[in-house]
């Protein structure tokens, strides 16, 4: 996995505080409604060029605002817009993650239904459960994870660890193991050279590194998690 950092400071009070230390980072900034954007092209720009010096990778892993722009990325490459030397990005991980609102970026990433693998963690208490609900609209055969906490990556239960085992045992390892992951926030990553992959996170978030690499199953399943 490798873990690049967001580039801007992150605005607002982190919920993060006192678990990591600051400075806290983030990938771009929006207005209230979600259809106005700061920094945002800049922000796919950098990635694209991450992705391109450091890869070939084969999937994306993102929290809240990262898992939205990691979906963003593989929606606007489905359609040629980015990353057109890069292979196709395999699959999402997506946890509490949604769509962008904005016409002109709607019109192109979701135009057509998503062909990668993904799986999309829902908090039944999370304050995004429903635009990550749509969010799994814009994908073919998603897999929901649903769990009863709130915008946090959640801890799974045997049954929900069971089934991502299953799908990684299917989908992942038989693959050549290439990922990604973006971190919004902290700046002190470890690199792991063994496997690739890039994780994106948001500012004021709950960080917890324990879901890794995650393919996707065959059909369209919900899997209601236990709170652990």
């Amino acid at each position: 996995m490798v873990f690049p950092d967001g580039k801007y400071p992150a605005g607002g009070k982190s919920d993060i505080e006192g678990i990591f230390p600051p400075p806290y980072f983030e990938w771009f900034q929006f207005e209230k409604d979600f259809t106005v954007y700061f920094n945002l092209e800049e922000c796919i720009s950098y990635l694209c060029e991450y992705i391109t010096a450091n890869g070939p990778f084969d999937g994306f892993l993102g929290f809240s605002q990262g898992a939205t722009l990691s979906a963003l990325l593989i929606g606007y490459q489905a359609q040629g817009k980015l990353l057109k030397e890069h292979p196709p990005i395999k699959f999402l991980i997506s946890i509490s993650g949604c769509k962008f609102r904005n016409p002109s970026i709607c019109d192109v990433a979701y135009k057509d239904t998503i062909k990668a693998k993904s799986v999309h963690f829902i908090g039944e208490k999370d304050w995004l459960k429903l635009p990550s609900e749509d969010l799994t609209s814009a994908f073919d055969k998603p897999l929901i994870i649903r769990h009863p906490q709130g915008h946090t990556v959640p801890r799974l239960d045997e049954v929900a660890t069971s089934q991502l085992r299953k799908w990684i045992t299917e989908e992942v390892l038989c693959q050549p193991k290439v990922g990604i992951s973006v971190c919004e926030h902290e700046t002190d990553h470890e690199e792991k050279k063994s496997e690739k992959g890039t994780k994106l996170e948001p500012c004021g978030t709950n960080q917890d590194k324990g879901v890794n690499g995650v393919e996707i199953n065959k059909g369209s399943e919900t899997v209601e998690v236990a709170q652990a």
